[in-house]
């Protein structure tokens, strides 16, 4: 059976779903008219459409109209101990490639003009690396759930938000080592450096999916009141 392929607009389309061109490899919601949009990036060993990403991006797509594009970051292929986000380092610079082609994707096949990053978990380590690395990537703010320490720059999220200078809503449960790594970034808290705890969550924040679509949501009507 031959698939059914056409173009539309920008991309292909295979069996009804539109796969463009020039867009790496993840899950994008369409923000039609909308000049904003959000890239996020999904923790280790995981997938565009994952715990904390994937409820995030459609409640932001939904809510607010913007475009949502959720990427497939690299991911090792180990067992899962409590080292192993070490093993990540050397595909830092495929991460950083991959978050580059998004940016692009969206402002030269979609219009976008202010885009925000948002990383979860080794999401977070890999998007705040970039931005650390990146001052003039033109991202308008970042979003951060479940951010860690540990390890050296740019592994570690605390050390890469030193250099950041964007306005930043840091979002944590309020226990482990999600409570250990937002301890240490209390001193970052400013006009535009805002933490929100989640009670009662762990670090996969299964069951407070909406909690955390609620903060961003209105932190991002927030930040989009004022340009």
């Amino acid at each position: 059976m031959k698939a059914a392929i056409r173009w539309v607009g920008f991309g292909l389309l295979f069996f009804g779903a539109v796969v463009y061109a020039n867009m790496p490899k993840g899950e994008y919601l369409e923000g039609k008219d909308s000049k904003v949009a959000v890239i996020l990036a999904h923790g280790r060993g995981l997938y565009p459409d994952s715990q904390v990403v994937g409820p995030l991006r459609k409640s932001i797509n939904k809510e607010l109209g913007f475009h949502t594009l959720s990427l497939q970051m690299p991911v090792v292929a180990a067992a899962k101990t409590p080292d192993q986000f070490q093993e990540y380092l050397p595909t830092f610079p495929d991460a950083y490639k991959t978050i580059q082609a998004g940016i692009n994707f969206l402002k030269k096949e979609k219009g976008v003009e202010r885009i925000y990053l948002m990383g979860y978990s080794m999401g977070g380590r890999m998007t705040t690396g970039f931005l650390a690395q990146n001052p003039d990537s033109g991202v308008v703010g970042y979003i951060g759930v479940g951010l860690l320490g540990g390890g050296e720059e740019p592994l570690n999220t605390n050390l890469n938000l030193k250099k950041v200078k964007l306005p930043v809503i840091d979002i944590h449960a309020d226990s482990g080592p999600d409570a250990k790594g937002a301890e240490f970034r209390k001193q970052f808290v400013s006009d535009r450096y805002t933490q929100v705890v989640v009670s009662g969550a762990k670090h996969d924040f299964r069951g407070y999916e909406g909690q955390i679509a609620a903060a961003v949501i209105a932190w991002l009507k927030q930040q989009e009141s004022t340009k």
